[in-house]
């Protein structure tokens, strides 16, 4: 295959090379632009009548059906706070203000709605400084 690709273009080029010598004269042939036309479709051969549509058996029963499985409630189970080892589950407040300033402390409160909240993104940050 490899062989017979490489014969193949080596004849192809011996074969454009192998002139006399004399050049051959290229005539510019004028380009002619023919414009297609375009096809219309053949008329119909009959001549057809819509129909009336009767939409008298719709149903709201059939369109938007009832479901008949009943889906069982979807029990959550009260996970129990887990307690962080080490340092990070007796932070109080005024470690939290110590850590990060009054003003982020404040922030935090009004952002996360208690002081609570603001003192466990504490915890949070000082878990990822470790």
């Amino acid at each position: 295959m490899k062989y017979t690709s490489i014969a193949l273009t080596a004849l192809i080029f011996l074969a454009g090379c192998a002139t006399n010598g004399t050049k051959a004269t290229v005539k510019e042939v004028p380009k002619v632009v023919k414009k297609e036309k375009v096809a219309v479709p053949p008329k119909p051969k009959k001549e057809h009548e819509l129909k009336e549509v009767e939409d008298t058996n719709f149903s709201d029963s059939y369109m938007y059906p009832e479901s008949t499985v009943k889906k069982a409630p979807v029990r959550k189970v009260a996970a129990a706070p887990v307690a962080a080892s080490g340092t990070f589950s007796t932070m109080n407040k005024e470690q939290c203000i110590a850590m990060i300033s009054q003003e982020k402390f404040d922030k935090y409160a009004t952002m996360f709605g208690s002081e609570a909240a603001s003192i466990k993104r504490c915890q949070m940050i000082k878990a990822t400084q470790h």
